[in-house]
């Protein structure tokens, strides 16, 4: 396997991993809006937020691992 498969696998697991940190945090943040229907703003816009995040460490992870292919200059 060369380094292009290995950089492929590093950024599919990234974004896998991003896949699964999101459905938890929505399954999570629908659970607690369901417990506590008077706290659904703060549910949801913390949810937001933290989605965001997991979407930008998703990126960063596709990144360095698809930099890891590139040939150095």
């Amino acid at each position: 396997m060369t380094i292009y498969g290995i950089a492929a696998i590093g950024a599919g697991l990234a974004a896998i991993g991003a896949g699964v940190g999101i459905g938890n945090i929505g399954g999570r943040a629908m659970e607690a809006m369901a417990r506590q229907p008077e706290m659904h703003g703060k549910i949801q816009s913390s949810a937001l937020i933290l989605a965001a995040f997991v979407e930008a460490v998703a990126l960063f992870g596709v990144v360095v691992a698809l930099l890891q292919a590139a040939p150095a200059a």
